[in-house]
């Protein structure tokens, strides 16, 4: 609990309720309703274990806060959240009343612990501890196996660390979705990329072994197709792209639309996430926390118009 006036209302409630919820209760000495509530709030300010932070405003000394918040009779309470009121209540409510209203609002245990473990496995990813990472984020999709943002991250940096029968598991159920998510289809594209390499014998094929097999039959797509994923493996992303082009440009329908299967799904691992209102700073990874382009670091907008400029010569090769 936090007494709130003028001096600290900017820190303790309108920049703290960005981060987690803010109840702000006015009250005054003389209130005998606020006596009976205020005993009740703090319980619970204990009970949701960090969910949402209690705040206090005595009216009388802090006439000024009262007016701005239009306080017309106490106990008032406001529900501050991403530095706004979003809603509220007057008199003093009983405890179940309470609940309801608080868990209408507050992020559920789950999804607490769903935003917290990726930035966890961040941390883990930085300091080497891939393990660590893989754990904190399957803990966070066990807690919340609806959220596909967290599923994508945590299968593509399964996929990343070769953990491959594990990040099929994690893909399923997503790619049971009708239609399939592009961004899982995406996964699943490099997902198949490294099990062919691993699995087929020219997999183990050096690169002038394909090309000799192009330079005597420009359409040997069989070649093209697996010295594509071959590139995909080494992330070697843009000679990937070449090369599933140079099937498209000649023949659109090869193998189901397989190379353009695998374009498309190159363009979406390599398209950068969108930044993120929380979080850690951008690390030069991806959201998964995988070095797609093969580099230290990467400048965001460079690989986006890498993105943007495939993207053209895809549809130049389509229409």
């Amino acid at each position: 609990m936090i007494a709130i006036t003028t001096e600290n209302f900017e820190t303790e409630v309108v920049h703290a309720s960005q981060s987690v919820p803010v109840l702000v209760d006015f009250w005054a000495p003389w209130c005998g309703p606020c006596k009976s509530l205020s005993p009740i709030l703090e319980k619970l300010e204990t009970a949701y274990e960090g969910r949402f932070v209690l705040a206090t405003v005595n009216s009388d000394e802090q006439q000024e806060l009262a007016a701005a918040f239009g306080i017309r009779s106490i106990p008032t309470c406001v529900l501050m959240m991403g530095g706004k009121p979003v809603d509220g209540f007057m008199g003093a409510l009983p405890e179940g009343k309470l609940r309801e209203f608080l868990d209408k609002h507050l992020p559920g245990e789950g999804r607490l612990q769903a935003q917290e473990e990726p930035d966890e496995a961040q941390e883990a990813l930085a300091s080497g501890d891939i393990d660590g990472a893989i754990a904190r984020m399957n803990e966070a999709l066990q807690a919340e196996p609806g959220n596909d943002e967290l599923r994508y991250d945590y299968a593509k940096l399964l996929i990343g660390t070769g953990h491959l029968a594990e990040a099929a598991s994690a893909l399923a159920p997503a790619l049971a979705q009708i239609p399939v998510p592009l961004r899982f289809e995406a996964l699943q594209q490099w997902l198949n990329a490294i099990e062919f390499v691993s699995n087929d014998p020219r997999g183990e094929w050096p690169l002038e072994k394909f090309d000799g097999l192009i330079a005597t039959d420009k359409r040997d797509f069989e070649a093209r197709f697996a010295k594509a994923r071959l590139l995909m493996v080494a992330n070697e992303w843009v000679g990937a792209l070449d090369e599933l082009l140079e099937i498209i440009m000649r023949d659109k329908k090869w193998g189901g639309e397989a190379p353009r299967k695998t374009f498309i799904a190159i363009l979406e691992l390599l398209t950068p996430p969108k930044p993120k209102t929380s979080g850690p700073e951008a690390s030069g990874k991806t959201a998964g926390g995988i070095e797609l382009a093969g580099h230290a670091t990467v400048e965001q907008d460079e690989q986006a118009a890498l993105v943007s400029a495939y993207r053209r010569k895809l549809s130049m090769m389509l229409n």
